[in-house]
């Protein structure tokens, strides 16, 4: 038996996989709408908002609909569409994933990330660590500004590769992308998918608030920056090191099929390729932050660059369908993953037990401190965000609730809104219920457990950080005028 098998036979006991985590998650779910009483609040429409919003002070229970073997079974599928009226749910999000894989595929086939890897590593010779707080900066960008989340898991089959290549290991390529874009999306400052719909659910400007949020966002990504680095460093000093050492030869096999030579010829035709890949990459970043697309037009852009780089590389034909199709393949489990994981939204909506624990939250804030209230609001936005991972879905649901009940608490609505941004945001680095968590994760072939074993210090440093900073300015602004 190979020596890197050794710590898994040891253990006697392997953790399930995210597959079977997320299944059964659907099953207690489904138990959960058995035991606790469904119940409604009333809504209203909000033209500002383009959505319906519960109203605070009106929840009333209302006629149970717990959840059979039945719906369980068709959770996962529910969770790609609505199987009554055919509504997207996950669908898109699973083929904007299968299409990324054939991208990437057409690329491989082309020789160029090989050959970019290879003269990649002769430049950075001695400065590869530079890459993280360079690349994790770019990441938090696009968190903080537009709640750049889904778009991740386009990076990384590019990034993964060039870590392993560097000497790290997967892991810290994942941590790169996910804790890179997710404490941008903690820090959110004008993010509109999280603080602006907050902000209006709230009545209250998105500009308020913003210097507290400025201030969690840099001491957050300093500190995660400096914890990435120090894991990487560790592992790049000593491979034994890696939470998964025992999965380095099959990662460096998945990932880099040959492992790239120094002298690997890097040609006119590479660049071109690279250059391509790059722009493709440039233009679905503007066409989310500004162009208004979404995962109908981030595929469409992924699939024509796709034909144009293997007719530019001239795979020919048969090579470049056969190229996309392997690609599409190794993120099948992946896609599958993601509308698991919406299935579990799906049976808590459909058990009428959202608003229920909603109100729970409501009724527990009531009549407390005011340094008190805004930190026991922060943690019920945690506890909601586990059944809620869509910020801008959890911001229309407990904003029109939780803002005005601070106003009784005489805390006002912006510290509300950070604590709600913050928390989606520490959630949504490890919850199991998110597509960006289990897709990324599946993506770098780190199992779920080793993700919360390496990432659990962080999570209790930055919940300190983020609690001192709502605690303090509370105090200091004192009474709403």
């Amino acid at each position: 038996m190979p020596a890197t098998e050794k710590p898994d036979a040891k253990r006697g006991f392997r953790f399930p996989s995210a597959f079977t985590i997320l299944f059964a998650l659907i099953i207690l779910v489904a138990i959960l709408t058995w035991i606790i009483p469904a119940g409604q609040y009333e809504r209203v429409a909000s033209e500002a908002l383009g959505k319906d919003v519960p109203i605070a002070g009106t929840y009333a229970p209302t006629e149970a609909t717990p959840q059979g073997v039945f719906d369980v079974i068709l959770a996962p599928i529910a969770g790609f569409y609505d199987p009554v009226d055919y509504v997207a749910r996950a669908i898109d999000v699973s083929l904007f994933v299968l299409i990324i894989g054939g991208f990437i595929g057409v690329v491989t086939a082309s020789g160029a990330i090989d050959a970019g890897i290879a003269r990649a590593m002769v430049r950075l010779k001695g400065r590869e660590n530079w890459m993280i707080p360079i690349l994790m900066a770019l990441f938090a960008l696009g968190g903080t500004t537009y709640g750049m989340a889904e778009e991740t898991l386009a990076f990384y089959v590019l990034l993964i590769p060039v870590m392993i290549a560097a000497k790290y290991d997967a892991l810290t390529a994942v941590a790169v992308i996910l804790l890179g874009a997710g404490v941008g999306v903690l820090g959110s400052t004008v993010n509109a998918f999280s603080t602006v719909i907050a902000s209006d659910a709230a009545g209250i400007s998105f500009a308020d608030g913003l210097v507290l949020r400025l201030a969690i966002l840099a001491v957050a990504w300093v500190v995660t920056v400096a914890f990435v680095m120090r894991y990487a460093a560790k592992v790049r000093a000593d491979p034994t090191k890696s939470l998964v050492f025992d999965m380095q030869a099959a990662n460096e096999a998945h990932f880099l099929a040959e492992t790239p030579s120094e002298n690997v010829e890097f040609t006119g035709l590479h660049k071109i390729v690279l250059i391509l890949f790059a722009l493709t990459f440039g233009a679905m970043i503007w066409g989310v932050s500004i162009g208004g697309w979404w995962m109908a037009e981030m595929s469409g852009l992924f699939l024509a660059a796709a034909i144009v780089i293997g007719i530019i590389a001239r795979l020919g034909e048969g090579k470049l369908v056969e190229s996309f199709v392997n690609g599409a393949r190794d993120l099948l489990g992946v896609a599958l993953i993601i509308g698991l994981a919406r299935g579990i939204v799906v049976i808590m909506d459909a058990g009428m037990i959202t608003d229920t624990i909603l109100h729970a939250a409501e009724t527990s804030v009531t009549g407390l401190s005011q340094t008190a209230f805004i930190l026991v609001v922060y943690w019920v936005q945690v506890g909601l965000s586990f059944f809620v991972p869509s910020t801008s879905g959890l911001a229309v649901l407990s904003m029109p609730i939780l803002a005005p009940v601070a106003d009784f608490a005489n805390v006002k609505r912006e510290l509300v809104v950070t604590a709600f941004a913050t928390a989606s945001g520490m959630v949504n680095l490890i919850t199991p219920t998110s597509a960006v968590v289990m897709g990324g994760l599946a993506i770098g072939r780190v199992p779920y457990e080793r993700w919360l074993r390496f990432v659990w210090p962080l999570l209790v440093i930055l919940t300190l950080i983020v609690m001192a900073a709502l605690a303090l300015a509370t105090m200091l602004e004192g009474t709403p005028t």
